[in-house]
């Protein structure tokens, strides 16, 4: 079922949202080649407790998992989309990786959910242009998130920017709803007809999410049982922001 924020409910999500974004670009500034990815999660724990705040993505066991993430941070590099897991078989990394970086924030018992991709080191202009697109894309979906259009006119605004350009749209994985839980109704796919899905109403609150290949739009999981995975190894990137719908633009409330 969608719920629909109060006005002091999304004050709260903003001001946890201001948060967010400070860890996310702090944690970025640690991705240098030679970092593990154990001690970005490990900072990762640090700013969010020195915050007051708590991990959202800690110990929460999604549907249909067998068991809970094991970590505070999501950190997925090349062709891993989303869900990688920092602090099991950590990754150091080298020059050139991609690296998406994605966080759960719970402050004052509502939460917010974002996500940024970064290069490591020098990175090939095929790389830049994919982080630099999928963020594109990211804004392109919010604007059209607009109290009293649909679900679907998101997706098309995304699938119509990123489509043209050759990217791969992550089949199966999407945005969705957030604030009292992780995930909440409802889908946000990253694809879509316009006047499709549910209506945007405003005090809705999602975290919309590209997450574009260079290649396919096959998607395979891991056995870890979180981490996606591109099907044909191509490279991907990930951004995500919570918003807020209202009856005129919606409130970025990750930034």
């Amino acid at each position: 079922m969608v719920t629909i924020k109060t006005k002091e409910e999304i004050d709260i999500l903003r001001e946890g949202g201001i948060r967010h974004a400070y860890i996310l670009s702090e944690i970025s500034k640690k991705v240098v080649p030679g970092v593990s990815t154990q001690e970005l999660e490990d900072y990762a724990r640090q700013l969010v407790e020195e915050g007051g705040d708590k991990p959202s993505f800690l110990n929460y066991t999604p549907k249909g998992a067998k068991r809970a993430y094991p970590a505070a941070l999501c950190v997925s590099v090349n062709n891993e989309i989303v869900h990688g897991i920092p602090n099991e078989a950590p990754l150091i990394l080298q020059e050139g990786d991609v690296v998406s970086l994605d966080l759960g924030l719970t402050h004052k018992g509502l939460i917010t959910d974002s996500a940024i991709t970064v290069g490591v080191g020098s990175i090939t202009e095929e790389n830049r242009k994919l982080i630099e697109h999928c963020k594109e894309a990211l804004y392109i979906g919010i604007k059209s998130a607009v109290g009293g259009g649909h679900i679907g006119d998101i997706g098309h605004a995304i699938e119509s920017f990123a489509r043209p350009l050759g990217y791969g749209i992550c089949s199966g994985l999407a945005g969705h709803g957030v604030g009292h839980k992780v995930h909440e109704d409802p889908f946000v796919p990253n694809e879509g007809r316009m006047g499709d899905g549910e209506l945007l109403l405003p005090g809705m609150v999602i975290a919309l999410e590209p997450m574009l290949t260079l290649g396919t739009d096959r998607i395979v999981l891991a056995k870890d049982g979180y981490t996606y995975k591109t099907a044909d190894g191509s490279n991907s990137a990930h951004f995500e922001h919570t918003i807020a719908i209202t009856d005129g633009d919606p409130i970025v409330l990750t930034k």
